[in-house]
């Protein structure tokens, strides 16, 4: 099997009443051995062309949802964390005491 990664489609002409047909279409005639085995490997190299890129986005689309997950689990650590800082600094703010109930040191 040839891999072609620059493959073109077969080129096409204009008929006279506008309709297109393929080179490679089987109302041409009986296509011959070798222009069979032409169009075999033509298809052979976009199959194995598309095989690689499905392969290269599954690989790409794995990745993103391992870092989806680990994003995740960062914001969960993150929003525990913010919780427990909102929570102390609450909690400080509740012990101290505010400066408009200290009494003034000229009384």
């Amino acid at each position: 099997m040839t891999t072609r990664h620059g493959a073109t489609p077969p080129k096409e002409h204009v008929a006279v009443n506008g309709d297109t047909q393929r080179d490679d279409s089987s109302t041409s005639g009986e296509p011959s051995p070798a222009r069979l085995a032409t169009r075999l490997d033509d298809l052979e190299s976009r199959l194995a062309y598309q095989e690689h890129w499905l392969d290269t986005l599954d690989e790409a689309i794995a990745a993103q949802e391992r870092r989806l997950v680990q994003l995740e689990r960062l914001n969960a650590l993150m929003q525990q964390k913010l919780r427990e800082q909102q929570r102390a600094l609450e909690e400080s703010d509740a012990a101290s005491p505010h400066s408009q109930d200290e009494v003034p040191p000229h009384y």
